[in-house]
């Protein structure tokens, strides 16, 4: 069962030593002075902590399904999470180019480079590696894959990347939602997992969900299939 983990910030304090007592009309408040930092601080920002249950599937052929899945997303993840650098880092050098030929030309030159950056790579990817790629594509940058080729290069051009994927069963125009995809939502608990463990780096999705309520979501239908 997952749930949200809220760390006391009195227990912080006292675990750090960097407490600084103040009194104030009477009334003891607690500061803290980060290292190298100037400025008192009376709190501090966490990032959200979740607890992981332990895995449990139904019989044997689920769990080989779910540990293959694993292995291939973790595999992929850091393509796609390079791919949602390299537009991010594109769109705002696009922003300070004004002439529209400029702009053709750097996206043509960015392009070239994340092909060549990507390509020898991505060819000993399988099949359905490279529609996981796809479905995290779009997970972190609320883009197919499709559209971004479209953007890029040109609506002929994605047509034929399109055409040429489906020819391997592979769509480029696959979205991510965990929200209603039971895979897709195996695929971000992966994530979640590996980013707690620190087998992944973390980038945040560009999508609208909560984890938390996704998991309480998936295995209150898991119960009723039961």
């Amino acid at each position: 069962m997952f749930r949200y983990c809220t760390i006391l910030f009195f227990m912080l304090v006292g675990a750090l030593g960097l407490s600084q007592e103040m009194e104030k009309d009477s009334i003891q408040d607690y500061y803290v002075r980060f290292e190298g930092d100037s400025i008192l601080h009376s709190s501090i920002a966490l990032d959200e902590v979740y607890l992981f249950g332990k895995l449990e599937f139904a019989d044997r052929k689920e769990k080989l399904r779910y540990y293959i899945l694993r292995r291939k997303t973790l595999k992929v993840y850091p393509y796609a999470k390079l791919a949602a650098e390299r537009l991010a880092e594109m769109n705002d050098s696009l922003t300070k180019i004004k002439k529209r030929r400029h702009r053709k030309k750097y996206t043509k030159t960015v392009q070239k480079y994340v092909e060549g950056e990507f390509s020898s790579e991505l060819k000993k990817l399988t099949r359905t590696e490279g529609q996981i790629l796809i479905k995290l594509i779009y997970r972190q940058t609320g883009n197919t894959a499709f559209n971004l080729v479209k953007e890029l290069r040109n609506g002929w051009r994605a047509f034929w990347y399109n055409t040429t994927a489906k020819a391997f069963k592979i769509s480029i125009k696959e979205e991510f939602h965990p929200e209603r995809i039971h895979e897709d939502y195996l695929i971000e608990d992966i994530l979640q997992r590996a980013f707690a463990a620190d087998k992944l780096q973390r980038q945040k999705s560009v999508l609208d969900y909560d984890y938390a309520q996704l998991s309480n979501k998936w295995k209150k239908e898991s119960k009723q299939k039961d």
